[in-house]
């Protein structure tokens, strides 16, 4: 089935995901191409990704990959790169992390909420991981949530009033994807955006693909349902 156009009538936008390096895995190009727009996109992060390189220990690992995530996201016109500390490897679904992301949902209040896969694989290929599943799950709910005045009342407390002006969910990497966004433009500084991840792609070791190569492959991939455009696709929920 051909990938619809992704919709691109609003002006500002919440990424939602586990570590750092999820966006770049594809979804910078996009994010590239609407701050060139002049959109509005900021970045939550669960974690910041002290689990993610063996050869490192966790607190050097965490200053190492939260300086690469906010250099990796100003390269594509990303600003606000917020993190909150859910320990890495080990992020669990539930009420705290509903709570901290629908905090976020009303503090930014966006129009669009990007989160991560939440679903067991990447179409049957390989498995997913935990903290991918349980953070795109948790941010679905939590788009729910942010527009629920009843739910975390504490949050009214701290002066965020609900907000329920969200118009559009998605999920990156999805196996299930509906729609994509043409990134032919902005392409390259997707790659530059995961090429700043320096210490992180070191550490997967030199059988792991180059960035240009993994992330030209992927889409050209979305281009063989998308009219023949490179793209990064989505599932519009």
């Amino acid at each position: 089935m051909d990938l619809a156009e992704f919709p691109e009538d609003w002006s500002s936008a919440l990424v939602v995901v586990a570590h750092p390096d999820d966006m770049e895995y594809g979804g910078a190009a996009a994010v590239a191409r609407w701050t060139a727009q002049g959109k509005r996109v900021d970045y939550l992060l669960a974690s910041r990704g002290e689990a993610g390189i063996d050869g490192m220990a966790p607190d050097e690992c965490a200053e190492v990959r939260v300086r690469e995530q906010v250099a990796s996201a100003a390269e594509v016109g990303v600003d606000v790169v917020e993190f909150l500390d859910h320990p890495d490897g080990m992020i669990e679904y539930g009420l705290p992390l509903r709570r901290d992301i629908a905090r976020v949902i009303r503090r930014r209040r966006p129009e669009v909420v990007l989160v991560v896969n939440h679903r067991e694989t990447y179409g049957g290929v390989f498995l997913n991981m935990a903290d991918h599943r349980a953070v795109g799950q948790a941010a679905i709910d939590a788009v729910r949530d942010a527009a629920n005045r009843w739910v975390f009342r504490e949050l009214v407390d701290e002066g965020l009033e609900p907000w329920g002006g969200v118009r559009h969910l998605a999920v990156i990497a999805s196996p299930d994807a509906t729609h994509a966004v043409d990134v032919t433009e902005s392409f390259d500084a997707g790659v530059r955006s995961l090429l700043h991840h320096r210490a992180y792609l070191d550490g997967l070791g030199p059988d792991w693909p180059e960035p240009a190569v993994f992330l030209r492959e992927g889409a050209e991939r979305v281009a063989e349902r998308f009219g023949g455009r490179l793209g990064v696709s989505f599932e519009l929920l």
